[in-house]
């Protein structure tokens, strides 16, 4: 009797512990999540001012293999656009190309459409921004197994650290205009291709951590604000992410020459100081020309003030 017992206690557990497994495992399908895909923000940045033509200027060669070009771009702030200049920066995976950001007339407003990494080129308003980014696609280079090969035709390397390159004439596939934004008055009249719609659906990855430094810094430069500029950024392109005054930089076609700091402290000061170092150079800068301009008349005053007077006898 008690045998009959144990064995049916011992049969129960066995069922309840199947029952309590199959319910799990159902629960757990049922909270199952897909992949992360990142999604551009739309509409986050909305303006009702055509941002400004593109700058001219000349792309710096790539300091690391590997690394990709992400081109500048005008963005919005509180004190108005200012630009972001275009830089070298790694990807966040191997494998993955960025797709520029762009405006768009949407509404009777320019919206701000954000730049993103993914497997494919997407959709990035049929705007020219050089150096590979013609509008359509990307020309500058391509993933060759887990190497990067660079595209000499269009993309600026040194071959002597760089060996991983090729070259191949692209044929522009829009007009080259200067124009930064797509649709609405004057804007580049593009339409997303089959192949771009479909990119758009695959998982992205937004900007890396060294591209947002990228924009902060250019937030806080003065000299990039349109207003200050009138479209002429003497900041246009770094080497490399953040590296606004070091060597590398260079100005857009038609801006006015910078003086970069050479010296740890003068990279990192506020603008404050900078204006205050300014200011002062300036100062010295007159007082130079002053001694410059009244050099005769010190050299006849000094000798005669210096001249001995013979001692009476």
């Amino acid at each position: 009797m008690l045998r009959l017992i144990r064995t049916r206690i011992m049969v129960l557990r066995t069922l309840l512990v199947i029952f309590a497994a199959t319910l799990l495992s159902a629960c757990a399908a049922q909270v199952r999540v897909a992949a992360p895909v990142y999604g551009p923000p739309i509409g986050v940045v909305q303006v009702r001012v055509a941002p400004p033509p593109l700058p001219i200027y000349v792309q710096p060669p790539c300091p690391v293999a590997g690394w990709l070009w992400t081109p500048g771009y005008w963005r919005w702030g509180p004190a108005g656009y200012f630009w972001v200049p275009g830089t070298w920066v790694a990807p966040p995976r191997i494998g993955l190309l960025w797709t520029p950001g762009y405006w768009g007339f949407v509404g009777g407003f320019y919206v701000w459409h954000a730049g993103y990494w993914g497997p494919r080129i997407g959709f990035y308003g049929g705007v020219n921004y050089g150096f590979g980014y013609d509008g359509d696609g990307y020309f500058g280079g391509r993933w060759i197994g887990r190497e990067f090969a660079y595209n000499r035709a269009v993309t600026r390397v040194n071959v002597t650290f760089i060996h991983n390159t090729y070259r191949e004439t692209v044929i522009n596939h829009v007009t080259v205009t200067r124009v930064s934004y797509n649709g609405g008055p004057g804007g580049v009249q593009a339409l997303p291709t089959a192949q771009e719609r479909f990119a758009a659906q695959e998982r992205h990855f937004p900007p890396t951590a060294l591209q947002r430094q990228q924009v902060s810094r250019a937030q806080r430069e003065p000299e990039l604000l349109a207003r200050e500029n009138r479209g002429h950024p003497v900041i246009a392109a770094t080497a490399r992410p953040g590296a606004f005054h070091a060597r590398g930089v260079v100005r857009a076609r038609g801006a006015a020459r910078a003086r970069f700091a050479r010296r740890g402290r003068e990279r990192n000061a506020p603008p404050s100081w900078r204006r205050t170092q300014r200011l002062r150079y300036e100062s010295q800068a007159n007082r130079r020309q002053w001694r410059k301009s009244h050099a005769r008349y010190g050299r006849r005053a000094r000798p005669n003030a210096r001249r001995k007077r013979p001692r009476p006898h």
